[in-house]
């Protein structure tokens, strides 16, 4: 279990990584990072084949832009425009509005955030592909962004802003995929149960010619009777092939 959870951990390091460089990095610093767990050519394989599918670079750039939908390439081409209007400033003038913002001047956070707001879409575009749409990531990024500017005190130099605003950024797009894939898989297990209980129903209901009461699928499919009765309530009643209980709507 040590060994299994130190993996986890390292992998999750490289993943993040990567993506603070712009989602590449080298076979050599994936080689380093996972040495002192001595794994196999084939374990190895595995762990470019993970990165590959998050779209990470290795040895080489990966190309941001390819895994983008038509859709998303459209608005990300609306949204850059929108920001065109944001007035830019010099290295010192950033430099400037950081120190203010991390003193606290609201106004100095206001301008932060619109210096930053181009940002958000480059970081947004190495987590497509994940499930989640880029205007969400987007979305997410930008909230992520604002409340950053407001955090900014706990620094003691400016150049450290803009890889603290990153950060929160990034992570704020992770958990955003995370809680994603979270709610699909639990969706998926509902309908698993359902499709169980619904299953054995038909099975039952060509048998007997009718459709059945809960007891007799109790009965004949081993399920028990909260399985039953909580795949009818989250279908809305829907398995027809069960009989509705006397009082209660179909």
């Amino acid at each position: 279990m040590e060994r299994e959870a130190a993996f986890t951990e390292i992998l999750e390091e490289v993943k993040k990584k990567a993506r603070a460089g712009h989602n590449f990095i080298t076979g050599a610093e994936i080689e380093e990072a996972f040495s002192t767990l001595s794994l196999t050519p084939a374990q190895m394989e595995m762990v470019y084949a993970y990165l590959r599918e998050h779209k990470i670079g290795i040895d080489e750039p990966t190309d941001t832009d390819a895994a983008l939908e038509e859709e998303e390439r459209n608005y990300l081409d609306s949204y850059l425009e929108s920001l065109k209007e944001l007035p830019s400033a010099t290295e010192g003038e950033r430099e400037a509005i950081t120190l203010s913002a991390m003193a606290g001047d609201a106004d100095a956070m206001e301008r932060l955030t619109q210096l930053m707001l181009p940002e958000v879409p480059q970081i947004a575009k190495l987590y497509t592909g994940q499930g989640v749409g880029l205007e969400d990531l987007i979305g997410e990024g930008n909230v992520a962004l604002t409340l950053g500017v407001t955090m900014l005190g706990a620094l003691e130099h400016a150049d450290e802003a803009q890889g603290m605003l990153g950060k929160m950024m990034m992570d704020a797009m992770e958990d955003c995929i995370a809680e994603n894939a979270a709610e699909k898989k639990s969706d998926q297990k509902i309908a698993d149960k359902i499709n169980k209980v619904a299953d054995a129903a038909n099975a039952l209901r060509e048998e007997l010619r009718r459709a059945v009461t809960v007891e007799e699928l109790m009965e004949e499919s081993g399920l028990s009777r909260k399985s039953i009765e909580d795949a009818i309530r989250i279908s809305g009643g829907k398995i027809e092939s069960i009989q509705t209980p006397a009082g209660e709507e179909s």
